[in-house]
């Protein structure tokens, strides 16, 4: 097929879907927030990051063991995740230990890990 069958040249035929949309649709600022977040976990080692931290807390240092990068790259990437509520921290005499921010991080992190591993199998 050739790219010309796939246009629409009609400026609106379904005017009823288009306002049901237009109602629902968030609104723009909120379009751009969810752009910045799916660019935030749109980083492997962000995304790693986050799923180590959904098993269990962990410090910079430990965090740099497991995925074999310095401590300066892995508090340079916390610090993103931090900066955009990602992650919280607490302080444990010298150390400070990370954790997912909140249950909606380690929901959507779950969901897409489902939704990956179920289309993989197909």
């Amino acid at each position: 097929m050739r790219k010309k069958e796939y246009l629409c040249d009609c400026e609106m035929i379904h005017e009823k879907e288009v306002m049901y949309v237009q109602k629902h649709l968030p609104r723009k600022e909120i379009l751009e927030e969810l752009s910045c977040f799916y660019k935030v976990i749109g980083d492997p080692i962000r995304v790693q990051i986050l799923m180590i931290l959904v098993i269990h807390e962990m410090c910079v240092c430990d965090l740099a063991v497991l995925l074999n990068r310095t401590k300066s790259a892995i508090s340079h990437q916390l610090a993103i995740l931090k900066k955009h509520d990602f992650v919280k921290m607490k302080k444990v005499g010298k150390n400070v230990f990370y954790t997912v921010s909140d249950e909606h991080i380690e929901a959507i992190l779950s969901l897409a890990h489902i939704h990956i591993e179920e289309r993989r199998k197909k």
